[in-house]
């Protein structure tokens, strides 16, 4: 015999699930952070407010920055590594000012009127397949990258990739401070263009490829992604570079036109609360910047290791002047020549 519910009953059921999910607030953070690899952080703000219904969208630094700057209505929350695209946009107007207690008291160097925030503190890395080191000594400087690119270009060759400047906001970034703290950067530019480099659109590309054994050796990646892979394939090798390490931070602003702020200062002020930082160092290759954070992964224990040589990229108005188009096209230019291989769209 089949039962069947009486309507009223069955309607009755089914009105208090329905309105607690209209209760819950959403909220559409537009990142350039790989899901996985902050995922703790974004399981435990679920657990801390589950009456926000979180949406996070993971894709480029580039695509991030458009969206910021053209998607209607517009997301709540902008996170990215593009650090001179984040500040340019809050310099435009398109953030607005965190007034809690986490955010007043952030540090300094971290952030930049109160609209915009580091809250990762993550060294960029060189990585390499373990069999390299059957064939050369492997690069723990980039003096050493280039030696190996010059003296083993036969065994190297194709074998060597890294950020393309035109596709990447971050690895032009990269790129620009590298130009910036070491005279012989376009020596070694120059060195990746005569091994033949691949230019990559971003680390996971190049990650898979040093364990599929397509490449050998990886610059400039993110140190973060770089050590989570690593976790799972013990094939690659993550050498922080000896004789200076740059060091991003992922920034993250409350949209000035964020159709839910409340969800949104809550998600900003999460990460950089205790807890949030927190996981971030004791959970995630990402690195705290919280002064007081005990764990793996915090920014103090990174300069306890590397000392002197960890070179942070400021988040000041010094930023800006990487987006200018003049610059920027200078730039491109001085790449094009040294490295010598056409990228696809230039």
């Amino acid at each position: 015999m089949r039962f069947r519910w009486p309507f009223g009953l069955l309607l009755a059921c089914l009105l208090p699930l329905t309105a607690q999910a209209q209760a819950r607030t959403p909220l559409v953070v537009e990142a350039a952070l790989d899901r996985q690899v902050i995922a703790p952080l974004l399981t435990a703000f679920e657990h801390a407010y589950p009456d926000i219904a979180l949406y996070y969208h993971d894709r480029s630094t580039l695509e991030v920055d458009r969206r910021a700057r053209e998607v209607h209505p517009a997301p709540d929350v902008v996170i990215s590594s593009a650090m001179p695209w984040q500040l340019a946009r809050v310099n435009e107007g398109l953030a607005q000012p965190l007034t809690s207690p986490a955010a007043r008291h952030w540090p300094q160097w971290a952030k930049w009127r109160n609209e915009v925030f580091g809250f990762t503190f993550e060294p960029i890395v060189t990585v390499y397949r373990l069999d390299l080191a059957r064939y050369m000594k492997p690069p723990a400087t980039h003096a050493d990258l280039q030696a190996i690119l010059t003296t083993q270009q036969a065994r190297l060759n194709g074998r060597v990739t890294t950020y393309s400047p035109s596709r990447s906001g971050v690895g032009y970034t990269l790129f620009q401070q590298d130009a910036r703290y070491s005279p012989r950067f376009w020596d070694l530019v120059a060195a990746m263009g005569a091994a033949e480099v691949s230019l990559e659109d971003n680390t996971q590309a190049m990650l898979d490829g040093l364990s599929d054994g397509k490449y050998w050796v990886s610059y400039n990646l993110l140190g973060s992604y770089a050590m989570y892979w690593a976790q799972t394939h013990p094939e690659v090798i993550v050498q922080v570079p000896q004789d200076y390490a740059l060091v991003m931070m992922r920034m993250a602003f409350v949209h000035r036109d964020a159709p839910h702020p409340m969800a949104a200062k809550a998600f900003v002020d999460f990460l950089l609360g205790v807890e949030g930082q927190r996981i971030l160092a004791g959970s995630t290759p990402l690195f705290s910047v919280l002064p007081e954070v005990i764990g793996p992964y915090t920014a103090q224990r990174l300069r306890d290791q590397v000392g002197e040589r960890l070179y942070p990229i400021p988040i000041n108005a010094s930023l800006l002047a990487f987006v200018d188009p003049l610059r920027r096209e200078a730039f491109m230019a001085r790449w094009g020549r040294e490295i010598s291989i056409l990228e696809d769209g230039d």
